[in-house]
């Protein structure tokens, strides 16, 4: 049966480290839909009638995309799969453009939420929680999934990554203060989790709350979203991290290698062209870039 082919395949991708969590019901939903139609095998026409269910042209070229790579990993075992072509088109549409904070709208978010609603608690959660992302980087999901163990004197250890691998984040002593002067408020609110944060309802913030107050905040100081403009979401702290940890790097070539391998390092990044794929030219690097050019043309070191 197809359905025991795509459990192998998941489980060999998981055993490398991928969750999967969307592509597999992916996957078995289109074993099902081949196994109802007689297929016990992939079949490119019934996989392109599959992908076709989708709500979008981009949706069905992500369907199509994962099923490709699953008769990929089929195929080396039996040749009777065979390989649809991509007649969706690529499934990765363009990079959209990251919203990069200014340090003084940083500072009016982490205020305003220290401001947000009528609940003390819930403003000292939130303005915590956006300072820590954004003096740390972390991805929201981490945030969320912090433990009262995970607060270590060398930093915090984050063991929830998205490729399941752990590692320690630094704390500047401001950034420890600040989550210190939060925990003494936060362990009387809900003394049976040990969640870092919680929300009113005494249980572990889900991303949806955490989305829900960004953008209350971001309305309040007129971070407004505007059509054909960048948009800013609590993953563009993250982006902002990367940016302004790159314009403190020194214009050495060399610095600028370790730079860049520390940063993915740090971001806990797979590879380090995703750590690329966070960079955005700001006013700061291209001048720097600039002055660096100029410098050249003059016989000065690149």
């Amino acid at each position: 049966m197809l359905a025991q082919t795509v459990e192998s395949y998941l489980a060999v991708r998981r055993a490398c480290g991928f969750e999967l969590k969307t592509q597999g019901n992916f996957l078995r939903s289109f074993a099902s839909y081949s196994d109802d139609r007689g297929k016990h095998y992939v079949c490119s026409k019934v996989a392109i009638e599959w992908a076709g269910l989708g709500p979008s042209v981009h949706q069905c070229a992500r369907r199509l995309g994962q099923v490709i790579r699953f008769a990929r990993y089929a195929r080396l075992e039996d040749q009777s799969h065979e390989l649809p072509p991509a007649v969706f088109g690529k499934e990765n549409r363009p990079r959209p453009i990251p919203y990069i904070f200014s340090q003084d709208n940083i500072q009016r978010l982490v205020q305003a939420a220290s401001e947000l609603g009528c609940h003390s608690f819930r403003r000292k959660t939130y303005s915590t929680l956006f300072a820590l992302l954004a003096c740390t980087g972390l991805r929201v999901s981490e945030a969320i999934m912090l433990r009262f163990e995970d607060i270590t004197p060398d930093g915090l250890v984050v063991k929830r990554t998205k490729f399941r691998k752990s590692r320690l984040v630094p704390l500047h002593e401001t950034a420890r203060i600040g989550l210190e002067c939060y925990l003494e408020h936060r362990r009387p609110y809900a003394p049976f989790d040990d969640h870092v944060f919680v929300s009113l309802r005494r249980k572990p913030l889900l991303p949806a709350d955490v989305r829900t107050a960004f953008r209350s905040t971001a309305d309040k100081i007129g971070l407004q979203c505007v059509l054909g403009q960048p948009r800013p979401t609590p993953h563009s702290l993250r982006h902002t991290f990367t940016v302004r940890a790159l314009e403190t790097c020194s214009y050495n070539r060399d610095h600028i290698t370790k730079h860049m391998l520390a940063l993915s390092t740090y971001l806990g990044h797979s590879k380090i062209s995703a750590t690329y794929w966070y960079m955005e030219a700001t006013p700061d690097l291209m001048k720097s870039i600039a002055e660096r050019f100029a410098n050249f043309v003059k016989g000065g070191q690149p």
